[in-house]
């Protein structure tokens, strides 16, 4: 009978693995089968027992016992330890969270203690087995709160709201400089080129996957997130890896639909926050990003801007300022896109025109339209030095004249007004001379400003909220000096442009002609004040060109035209450029008294400009306190999330509830509504009246607009008869 062979014991010194003597793993055992197993298995020879004895179901049976006391007795210590920091307040457990669902949770609990243990396995060494671990996590984190259908199988799990904040604030303010330098990439900035070539490395193949679950669970955390300031924080950090989006385009394009819903409908710093990243994906990824981002930007404006309001205009104007920096980007790629558009507002303009009905009229004056008029006024007016926009101008000077033109009634005083003004930008922008007098000059002829203001004072009427006044408001004093203060200032913003040509005396004839001739209708004596100031500075300024003009010895035509009066023209030393100060600076008072005060994106976030990217750029010490404040220690998410893993919209307060909220749908700049004042929404004058006054055809008379009553069955705005009762 073959000797027993020595007993085994596993190297932790603690169960004794017994075997039977013949077979091991279903092999026959020898002498050379258990130095094999001593040497290269995970087992080692027990010097203080000689023989080999006991039963091997015995011994089995005793192993498991031992085992199972020990996770049980693991387990107890685990549970006591949250408990004890649960009344310490070390970390804050949720009170619904009992025993008995710590116990079914799935996966590893995860405790204060094991995230501080992989966060400094991280700094130390760079361990990838930490970084794994604590990506994991994160997976849970980002996920906590969804539905347990949709939900897949966790290896952690997720109790306390201390753990959460700390893998949220570790994983969002570190992990893009470990990945950074797993994959051997600068610890900033990057392009695409560099990502591309960095795809081929053994480095991506080893580690791009980290990369990917980094990003793909941030994304799922903005779409679960509620708290404007909490996505504002996420994002930032998140958009210092956005430049390896380019390796994942499904994600890339997920990325730039999620940050334009937040540019159009967040709140607080969110729309800036917002525009950043996406401005730096146009900057790092180029062209076929940038294409994206235009179409998206342009469509979130238009949806954003169907209704204006004293609190929504600076609202407007900031998106309209993100646009314009965003379209300077790169010039060649931007200018198919802004011709596209100036190009689809001239076939809406186009139709109204030919088809005179008063649905094609509304969609031409309604705010949206407008507002894109505005928009691409301001960047044609910002890259006029650029060869590829300065083309531009011409176009949308016609259709904006073809806007002022459309119906010339005294109702749209303000949308007319509107469009002068910003004639007068193009044409001081590109040096270009557009004939804004003629609008101008012809509202000085419309017989509502010679009439004597029989509806009383009125309230002061806000020109940049408004497109069209009701009848009654055309017979208020406040109305009409608001239109020949508007006319005074734009004319004579207009002159100025060219108070230094020297044509200017044979420009101001014909202005000079019907000022006076407006003086002798009028009745009005402040009206009489005003005209005879405009004709004084004008009158001036001619003589101040006369002067200097008798000293030329060249012709008109002449190239050395363009270059007179220089000097002049740099110090704004013409009489009309110091009268035009005077003149901004009461119409900057008059409409400080009348604009709200209320402000949507922060104070002085409509003006976008380089200091605004420079102000939100922190250092990374300002980023960890930023983030201790936005996940505070007593917040988990779970109750706020989303649930079902899918996108819900963000609220927006100022959106009308009857606009569409996904502001990536096609660009349509026709009106859906059923209401015909659409164009005046938010004003109190233009709700009041709906319909066009449009010019009367010969041979026709108008009719009554009667609608009958299907109750009494007689017409609406009859007086019934009385009857007569006997006394």
């Amino acid at each position: 009978m073959r000797a027993p062979y020595p007993p085994l014991v596993s190297r932790e010194g603690a169960i004794r693995v017994g075997f039977q003597p013949e077979r091991v793993w279903g092999f026959p055992l020898d002498r050379s089968a258990c130095d094999w197993c001593i040497q290269y298995g995970d087992f080692e020879v027990d010097p203080n027992l000689d023989n080999f004895r006991g039963n091997m179901s015995e011994e089995k049976e005793a192993s498991s016992s031992r085992q199972k006391a020990r996770e049980h007795k693991e387990q107890l210590h685990r549970l006591q330890q949250k408990e004890e920091d649960a009344k310490t307040g070390n970390e804050y457990v949720e009170p619904h969270v009992t025993q008995e669902k710590v116990q079914k949770m799935p996966g590893r609990v995860i405790t204060t203690a094991l995230v501080d243990s992989w966060c400094m396995g991280i700094k130390e060494n760079l361990g990838i087995g930490p970084i794994r671990s604590i990506l994991r996590a994160f997976r849970t984190a980002c996920h906590h709160g969804d539905n347990d259908k949709h939900e897949p199988s966790q290896m952690f799990s997720i109790v306390s709201s201390t753990v959460f904040n700390k893998i949220m604030l570790f994983v969002l303010n570190e992990m893009d400089g470990i990945l950074r330098k797993l994959l051997n990439m600068p610890s900033s900035g990057g392009k695409k080129e560099t990502v591309v070539e960095l795809t081929t490395t053994k480095e991506w193949k080893r580690y791009g996957s980290l990369m990917r679950l980094y990003l793909g669970n941030a994304l799922h955390l903005l779409n679960q997130m509620t708290d404007d300031q909490m996505i504002s924080f996420a994002l930032k950090r998140i958009r210092a890896s956005a430049v390896f989006l380019t390796a994942f385009p499904s994600l890339l394009r997920k990325y730039i639909k999620v940050a334009l819903h937040f540019w159009g409908t967040g709140g607080g710093a969110l729309p800036i926050v917002s525009f950043l990243f996406l401005r730096d994906l146009c900057i790092r990824l180029g062209s076929d990003c940038l294409e994206t981002c235009l179409k998206g930007v342009y469509k979130a404006y238009v949806s954003n801007s169907q209704f204006v309001t004293g609190s929504k205009l600076r609202h407007i104007q900031f998106l309209g300022n993100c646009i314009t920096e965003l379209y300077g980007v790169d010039p060649p790629s931007a200018y198919p896109h802004a011709f596209l558009f100036i190009r689809q507002l001239a076939m809406v303009l186009r139709e109204a025109l030919s088809v005179k009905t008063k649905e094609s009229f509304r969609k031409v004056y309604e705010w949206k339209f407008i507002n894109c008029l505005e928009l691409w006024t301001r960047v044609i007016c910002t890259y006029s030095s650029e060869a590829e926009f300065r083309p531009l101008a011409y176009p949308l000077a016609q259709v904006i004249n073809g806007v002022a033109r459309l119906v010339p009634t005294a109702r749209y005083f303000p949308l007319r007004l509107r469009c002068a003004r910003m004639l007068n930008r193009l044409a001081e922008s590109t040096g270009s001379f557009i004939p804004v007098s003629i609008l101008l000059l012809d509202m000085l002829g419309m017989k509502e400003l010679h009439r004597p203001p029989t509806g009383g004072i009125g309230k002061g009427i806000n020109l940049f909220t408004t497109l069209k006044v009701a009848k009654v408001t055309l017979k208020t004093r406040a109305f009409q000096e608001e239109c020949i203060y508007s006319v005074v200032e734009q004319l004579a913003e207009h002159l100025s442009q060219w108070s230094y040509s020297i044509a200017f005396f044979e420009l101001a004839v014909i202005p000079v002609v019907q000022l006076k001739n407006f003086c002798k209708a009028t009745k009005v004596e402040r009206f009489h004040r005003e005209m005879r100031e405009l004709i004084q500075q004008v009158k001036a300024n001619s003589e101040f060109i006369n002067a200097r003009r008798l000293s030329v010895r060249f012709p008109p035509n002449d190239p050395k035209a363009a270059s007179f009066l220089e000097v002049e023209k740099e110090s704004r030393s013409s009489p009309l450029s110091q009268y035009v100060a005077t003149l901004r600076l009461r119409a900057q008072q008059r409409s400080d008294s009348i604009v709200e005060s209320s402000v949507l994106v922060g104070e002085d976030s409509s003006i976008f400009g380089s200091n605004t990217s420079k102000n939100t750029e922190e250092n990374e010490e300002m980023d960890a306190e930023e983030g201790a404040v936005v996940f505070s220690s007593s917040w988990l998410p779970g109750k706020n999330s989303r649930s079902g893993g899918k996108k819900s919209k963000h609220s927006n307060k100022n959106q009308p509830p009857e606009q569409d909220e996904d502001v990536v749908e096609e660009l349509v700049l026709s009106s859906d509504e059923d209401d015909e004042d659409v164009h005046s929404s938010g004003t109190e004058e233009g709700s009041s009246e709906a319909e066009y006054d449009l010019p009367k055809r010969e041979g026709k008379k108008s009719k009554p607009f009667i609608t009958k009553s299907k109750k009494r069955g007689r017409a609406q705005g009859k007086r019934p008869k009385r009857r007569r009762t006997n006394p």
